[in-house]
């Protein structure tokens, strides 16, 4: 029967092998490559991806569930099975080119998306299985309701796609939510040298920090000037009553930018 699910642990396991199909097509893992696996649960979905990745990393954080996974899957050659936390995993180690697939827990999604994205340098891929709010969070467009900091994050890094929906009957226990797989591609190229991109970052929280007010006025309260966020702002073009949704990634760029330079100015 294997280890009970643990509810502050947020274990929901995978039952259906459809769902599992479906994700090794959408992962499309090669012979050739190593696969990062967070959250592997009972295994039914390592061993799949065992079969066809040269090898498979698989952080669990259950101690009980990653003894069990073990004896399980003992004849299972290329597993490198770690217990252990996820947020606390150094992703910097991961051989380049790593695929990332992982049925993420719903309570701590959200942070381990951002490790993920930190980690772009060593990720070709990413094929994640979330909560289907986080789900369209991750996919949405500018000016809709679901676009905020993930939004934008996930956009600047990363190419992100719905792959598809997942039933909430997939699971057991059955959670009290639907889940959705989604793709996210690293890109080669970004909007803005390395070295401004913790600005970005900054700029872009700062921005969404008080999603109900004005551009203008969230960069005010989260410690800007009002004269160089005016200038920032006339600098790139943008609107100081425009809210953070209605700005596209390249306006985000633009306008950290226009900040960096009023900050050098002093």
């Amino acid at each position: 029967m294997g280890s009970r699910p643990r509810k502050r642990l947020g274990q929901h396991f995978l039952i259906d092998p459809n769902i599992v199909r479906k994700i090794m097509t959408v992962a499309a893992v090669r012979q050739d490559e190593t696969v990062l696996e967070i959250g592997p649960g009972r295994g039914i979905l390592t061993r799949a991806l065992c079969a066809a990745a040269r090898s498979v990393i698989a952080i669990e954080l259950d101690a009980k569930l990653a003894a069990d996974l073990k004896t399980r899957l003992a004849g299972v050659e290329n597993l490198d099975l770690r217990q252990g936390d996820a947020m606390a995993f150094p992703y910097d180690t991961l051989p380049a080119g790593t695929v990332v697939v992982a049925n993420l827990p719903y309570y701590v999604s959200t942070p381990i998306l951002f490790r993920l994205l930190e980690a772009w340098r060593r990720i070709d891929r990413m094929v994640l299985m979330l909560q289907a709010e986080v789900a369209r969070r991750l996919v949405a467009k500018v000016g809709s309701r679901d676009y905020g900091i993930l939004s934008v994050l996930a956009g600047y890094w990363t190419e992100p796609s719905l792959a598809f929906s997942v039933s909430s009957r997939c699971f057991r226990p059955i959670p009290e939510v639907d889940s959705a797989v989604v793709k996210l591609i690293v890109r080669n190229t970004r909007l803005l040298p390395e070295a401004d991109e913790p600005s970005f970052v900054g700029t872009v929280r700062a921005a969404f920090a008080h999603r109900r007010k004005t551009l203008f006025n969230s960069l005010r309260d989260e410690g800007r000037t009002a004269e160089r966020i005016t200038l920032a702002l006339a600098h790139a073009g943008i609107e100081p009553s425009r809210r953070a949704e209605t700005l596209t990634l390249g306006e985000f760029a633009a306008l950290a930018r226009a900040l960096d330079e009023r900050e050098k100015e002093g």
